[in-house]
């Protein structure tokens, strides 16, 4: 069994703000899996489906983002799901907005949602896809800018970054992490929509 978590806050304020890219992600993955993250247990939104013979729980923790680490660990320690059967996914700052990355391990690079999700797991020893959302200017307060939604000019990519995620946390169940890691590190979704790709993801 594998659980998907996709970090973000709860409430209608905060919905399609950068800081809950997690939360779109996993709302592709349940759309691209013919599921429903509807059900309330592990202080969290929780669906569940079948992919590729494997059982997946997808989560949206609905602690807020700094106490993510709660409901990931309930869920994981009720299902008794391995750490390397988690996958979680959140927004970036230290990305370009659309872009990528895929690691198996290692620090929270100081996001507290994922700092959460370390210490209440007692691991960092956890599969991350992180999301690209770019950093605001040197004047811009950065807790703003995450809580704030995506500019116009931005949301081609970030559309298109949300697909390429979802198809990466079904890679990662599918053929490991190293595989999804040679396939979508370094995925930007600028370079995709110059090369006249990924338009159509979304008229579907």
């Amino acid at each position: 069994m594998f659980l998907i978590a996709g970090l973000g806050n709860p409430g209608k304020e905060y919905e399609d703000t950068r800081h809950n890219v997690g939360f779109m992600v996993l709302d592709k993955i349940s759309e691209k899996l013919n599921t429903s993250i509807n059900k309330v247990k592990f202080k969290g939104l929780i669906g569940d489906a079948m992919y590729k013979g494997e059982k997946i729980l997808l989560l949206k923790p609905l602690t807020f983002m700094n106490l993510s680490g709660e409901s990931v660990a309930d869920a994981a320690r009720f299902y008794k799901i391995p750490l390397e059967n988690i996958i979680i996914i959140y927004d970036d700052m230290d990305l370009p907005t659309g872009r990528i990355r895929i690691r198996p391990e290692g620090s929270s690079g100081g996001h507290r949602g994922m700092d959460s999700v370390i210490y209440q797991l007692a691991s960092d020893k956890i599969c991350r896809i992180r999301v690209g959302i770019g950093r605001p200017d040197g004047r811009k307060d950065p807790i703003n800018y995450v809580l704030g939604k995506f500019q116009k000019e931005e949301a081609e990519d970030i559309k298109t970054a949300i697909e390429a995620a979802a198809d990466a946390a079904l890679c990662i169940i599918s053929e490991g992490v190293q595989k999804a890691m040679s396939i979508y590190n370094g995925f930007d979704a600028a370079q995709d929509r110059q090369k006249g790709k990924g338009s159509d993801l979304f008229d579907k």
